[in-house]
């Protein structure tokens, strides 16, 4: 069963904390979907994995390809052998599909209060489906936990 972490953007936009994670979940040997159903927030985190500091190797699904790409952007499901699911601007993650993932990690805006109430639907969800939760805030310039939700044996 998977776990879910939320991460908090306060302090450091989406272009910046993303790539981040994508570098981990790579080193740690996973595949990765990144998820959105805004078209133009996918154009510009394409650019900022192509141009930002260091390469990392993805592609648009709806390609030939898209089962051979370590990292998928997407809009539906993750065609790549997705060990972790990162949705953004307010994707859709339902509890099956968070339940099969190694990990589903949630990126939203904190300044957008649409944004905090979604992520809020999804914690109660996640946790009421009895998954494990990490919430992650973005706090001087460091990430911090938060509060943490462990599932009763």
């Amino acid at each position: 069963m998977g776990s879910v972490y939320f991460y908090h953007l306060t302090e450091h936009p989406l272009e910046a904390t993303l790539p981040m994670l994508l570098q981990k979940s790579l080193a740690a040997g996973w595949r990765v979907a990144v998820r959105s159903g805004d078209d133009a927030l996918m154009k510009r985190l394409d650019s900022a994995l192509w141009l930002g500091d260091g390469f990392l190797p993805h592609g648009i699904a709806g390609g030939p390809h898209d089962a051979d790409q370590p990292i998928l952007l997407t809009k539906g499901d993750a065609t790549n052998g997705a060990h972790c699911v990162m949705a953004v601007g307010q994707a859709a993650i339902d509890v099956v599909e968070a339940q099969a993932a190694e990990r589903v990690c949630i990126l939203f805006d904190g300044a957008n209060p649409e944004a905090v109430d979604h992520a809020r639907g999804q914690w109660r969800s996640m946790t009421d489906a009895g998954l494990a939760a990490q919430y992650w805030a973005d706090e001087g310039g460091r990430w911090q936990k938060k509060a943490e939700n462990t599932p009763k044996s």
